[in-house]
């Protein structure tokens, strides 16, 4: 049985097991140090304290081993200069702190010469890892795909790494394949059926037809590639950091091995869309006999769903053994500019590791912070339940604004002045960005002013409305960044999604977790989430402030509002 290990770590006991590692050769921004100092310093007001961060340059992706997780990230040691990127590496008890390890994928040999990018690993029978990477033959970005293994398995920390010669590259693209090139990237963790075959996708594209190739193996040495691709989808483009995985049914929290088949579980595919930079996924059903995957509701469509709706791209997850769940990783980049990004001297941060399971309609994917980030919370700061006016805003105080962890729920009673739904709004981005938090309606704008200045000068607001279309309530969930900072040259996009819920009979809720330049929002106990990057000059620091907030004509109920400051991680 093969298990998923991915993106920012891999878990693997006693199992077979697999590890992904997340591209981040889709953005090239230069990065430099990190500062060790118990907060960042005031020259660097937008270095993050909870979320990982390499040192410098830019991040990859993660596994599991003898109860250490590993996170590895790609890195360019020649810092401004070019030269074939590389995996730094750090590990880490618990998926919050983390220490480094030295740097490997290294060019060896000709199958990674110009550099190593994005890869998974699987734990082989023996509990052997393995690593399946890309590899770069050629200044102009041949694609090859190869195989790596640790030099001493006695080591949990797995320091060393080398390419067995012999057999590299494992994967690559020949006149009989056809396959192109310069699009042939991002292996997937590995599976195994009852046939004893490992499969493996690759990222590809023909013309703008993106897919997800599949490769079969016996020996996870020996590839031969099937006759078709797993799924693929016309006009989508390239496909980026593919994941394949099973699920639970019926909103079962418990995390289901990357190997399992059968009528307990559906099936998520996922695709990292290299030409919108979105992540979008489906739920549907594996065919085993044909090798192939059938979407519930379609692919790319109205119906189509993203992990995050924000700044949120080349994801993966893994199945965690020694917590039996499956954990989602991200990578947010900047919304600064290039140049900003040289100045601070580095690029990127990964999201908060979340546990992910399938809701009990099998419609959607519900995520939220694993549990470990909890450990870095101060005293709690509660506000009783009281009545928020319209046109108010109530301020949290007691805590480190820039550095927190903030729930807030929210119960309906008035409806006599919610607005009505145009159908014609289908877009929710769109909507938020007309509708943004200073546009006053019926039931909304309210929410949560985050990374706000003392005179609301500049804040970041993550809200809800709630609009009454033909037999039902529709609620839709925005974060708003046009008012982030007053530096005009950041990207100030404002993000939106419908959130499926009953405002009614559920409420409505809110969880933020903020970090001097990140605002992650899980909205509906996780059922929709947005991550924004926001770069406040005067909101920073202990001049940021927290407030609630109500925008709307009605007048909604604070059933529950619990603030934490956090502590910095410690990752070196």
């Amino acid at each position: 049985m093969a298990s998923s290990l991915s993106f920012l770590l891999l878990s693997l006991i006693l199992c077979y097991g697999v590890v992904h590692l997340k591209a981040s050769h889709v953005y090239n921004h230069l990065q430099s140090s990190m500062s060790s100092s118990i907060s960042p310093p005031a020259n660097e007001p937008y270095r993050t304290a909870y979320h990982f961060q390499p040192v410098k340059n830019w991040i990859n992706g993660p596994m599991l081993y003898k109860g250490i997780y590993h996170l590895f990230y790609q890195y360019n040691p020649n810092g401004t200069a070019w030269g074939p990127p590389v995996w730094g590496h750090s590990t880490s008890t618990d998926m919050v702190n983390w220490s480094p390890q030295p740097l490997t994928m290294r060019p060896e040999i000709p199958a990674n010469h110009y550099g190593s990018w994005s890869g998974s690993a699987t734990i082989l029978p023996g509990n052997k890892p393995a690593i399946l990477f890309t590899g770069i033959i050629n200044p102009q970005n041949g694609q090859v795909q190869d195989l790596a293994l640790p030099k001493d398995l006695n080591d949990p920390y797995l320091k060393e790494w080398y390419l067995p010669t012999k057999n590299n590259p494992v994967m690559f693209p020949t006149p009989q394949n056809e396959i192109n090139a310069s699009s042939f990237r991002d292996p997937t963790t590995a599976w195994m059926l009852p046939d004893g075959k490992w499969r493996v996708l690759v990222g590809n594209k023909r013309a703008t037809r993106g897919m997800a190739l599949m490769f079969r193996s016996k020996d996870f040495v020996n590839w031969v590639q099937a006759k078709h691709p797993l799924y693929s989808y016309p006009k989508s483009g390239m496909w980026e950091c593919p994941d394949f995985y099973p699920v639970f049914k019926h909103g079962k929290i418990m995390g289901a091995e990357t190997s399992s088949i059968g009528s307990l579980v559906k099936h998520v595919l996922k695709a990292s869309l290299d030409d919108t930079k979105h992540d979008i996924y489906a739920i549907g059903s594996y065919d085993t006999k044909r090798d192939a995957y059938v979407p519930d509701v379609g692919f790319m469509n109205a119906s189509s769903l993203r992990y995050d709706y924000g700044k949120f791209y080349a994801s993966k997850t893994f199945f965690d053994y020694s917590k039996n769940r499956r954990i989602l990783l991200g990578w947010a980049n900047e919304s600064s500019t290039a140049a900003d990004d040289v100045m601070k001297g580095w690029s990127g941060i990964h999201n908060t590791p979340r546990t992910i399971w399938l809701d009990k309609y099998n419609r959607q994917l519900i995520q939220w912070p694993i549990p470990e980030i909890e450990s870095l919370r101060g005293k709690p700061v509660k506000l009783p339940r009281r009545e928020i006016k319209g046109r108010s805003t109530i301020e949290v105080t007691g805590i480190t604004a820039v550095q927190a962890d903030v729930s807030i729920s929210f119960k309906i009673k008035d409806l006599t002045k919610v607005e009505k739904f145009d159908e014609k709004w289908t877009d929710p981005q769109l909507l938020c960005s007309l509708k943004g938090a200073t546009v006053k309606g019926g039931l909304g704008p309210f929410g949560l002013l985050t990374l706000a200045s003392k005179g609301l000068e500049e804040y970041t607001a993550v809200f809800f409305r709630v609009y009454k279309a033909h037999k039902k309530l529709v609620v839709l969930m925005c974060s708003d960044q046009s008012r982030s900072s007053q530096n005009p040259t950041t990207d100030k996009t404002t993000y939106g999604t419908f959130v499926d819920v009953d405002p009614i009979a559920e409420g409505l809720s809110l969880r933020a977790l903020i970090d001097h330049s990140v605002v992650e929002s899980f909205g509906g106990r996780g059922k929709s989430v947005i991550t924004a990057r926001a770069y406040p000059t005067l909101a920073t620091f202990k001049n940021a402030h927290l407030f609630a907030f109500n925008y709307g004509s009605s007048s909604v109920e604070i059933t529950e509002l619990t603030a934490w400051s956090m502590k910095k991680a410690k990752i070196e």
